[in-house]
């Protein structure tokens, strides 16, 4: 099973709009590492975006 390249190139640039990584530090993240800066990404902008 591989992981979609869309999905791939939609973390990526995610992680890259709010952290201004480059795309090498990106590339060198394993899966996991990817999501779990998704997902930290993801309640920080719903934590702001409520007003909390």
């Amino acid at each position: 099973m591989t992981y979609p390249v869309a999905r791939l190139h939609e973390e990526l640039a995610y992680i890259a709009y709010h952290f201004h990584w480059p795309l090498g530090d990106l590339l060198a993240l394993t899966h996991r590492e990817r999501l779990r800066y998704v997902g930290e990404i993801s309640r920080i902008n719903t934590r702001i975006n409520s007003g909390g």
